[in-house]
């Protein structure tokens, strides 16, 4: 549905009254918006509707507090008002503003990349910690990196690291470039192309690697209903649906990971809600790797599975 004049049809008729305009506070716009997103079915309506003015404003949202009857101009509530519209339809925020916080880093995000989510920052401090007991130059492989958030937050924390990252989609792959080259570790860090293993089959590094870490799909393929509209419709199917089982793409993982990890080696992925137990099963019963460890996120969910090679 169009954004009409009646969306905000408190606001002044400013095709009637040209000095109107000025009558448009950002306070008066943001609450009409967060009306018009709750309804929509929104959660933290008020928050989008002030993080989508800041990014129009190239404000952050401390100075629209301290200027919140200060008034917009035409052009400007124009734009925010496509932009509170594509949020009605639940159009992720994260796309719309092109970027999402992770790590503490600014991540640049489009519909080709999963969103990084606060809960996979637990892959990365698992890894951190681990390598924490290593002396030696570590060799890293981030497996479906989508927008690179892990590969990048290690390379960033581990400055003569070796990096290799993965994923099948080359659009994905452009992105996690970008973020590379925006958060300066592109040397640091090399790209490939490929599914899981296959294109480091060209490298030397079998036997060789101190830390795999992934966040695979997770999602059983027959889920896609249980999901919220903004991860159904808009977030990439690729980087989402894992089978019917929903540990396909872990169970792989599991089996292809002892040809290139060093003894002692450590597995770190991430994984859904109910999926500890099995995909514990599968790493004793690959027998390659000692005692799963399970780690919690701060919802208290098992989200992270730690195994190390024997």
């Amino acid at each position: 549905m169009a954004v009409t004049m009646t969306s905000f049809s408190h606001l002044p008729n400013l095709a009637t009254s040209p000095l109107s305009v000025l009558q448009v506070t950002f306070a008066e716009v943001i609450n009409n918006a967060s009306t018009k997103l709750t309804t929509a079915g929104v959660t933290n309506a008020r928050l989008d509707a002030e993080v989508l003015l800041s990014h129009i404003m190239s404000r952050d949202r401390a100075w629209l507090f301290t200027h919140i009857h200060d008034t917009l101009d035409d052009e400007t509530r124009r734009v925010f008002e496509s932009t509170v519209e594509r949020r009605a339809k639940r159009e992720p925020l994260q796309y719309i503003i092109g970027k999402q916080e992770f790590w503490g880093l600014d991540f640049i995000v489009t519909p080709d990349v999963l969103i990084p989510r606060p809960e996979t920052e637990l892959v990365v401090e698992s890894a951190l910690k681990i390598i924490k007991s290593m002396n030696q130059q570590v060799t890293i492989v981030d497996l479906c990196t989508g927008s690179g958030c892990i590969a990048i937050s290690l390379a960033k924390e581990l400055k003569a690291a070796r990096v290799f990252a993965v994923d099948k989609s080359d659009k994905a792959l452009t992105i996690a470039k970008e973020n590379a080259r925006k958060h300066g570790v592109s040397d640091c860090i090399r790209f490939l192309e490929g599914d899981l293993f296959q294109p480091l089959e060209m490298l030397d590094i079998r036997g060789g690697v101190d830390i795999i870490v992934s966040n695979p799909p997770y999602v059983q393929s027959g889920a896609s209903d249980t999901l919220q509209p903004e991860v159904r419709d808009f977030e990439p199917a690729m980087a989402l649906f894992a089978g019917p089982q929903g540990t396909e793409m872990h169970r792989k993982i599991i089996a292809g990971a002892p040809a290139y990890l060093k003894q002692h080696g450590a597995l770190i992925m991430e994984m859904g809600l109910g999926q500890a137990k099995f995909l514990t099963k599968m790493a004793q019963e690959a027998g390659s790797y000692g005692a799963p460890e399970i780690l919690k996120d701060l919802a208290g969910i098992e989200r992270v599975i730690v195994v190390k090679k024997n």
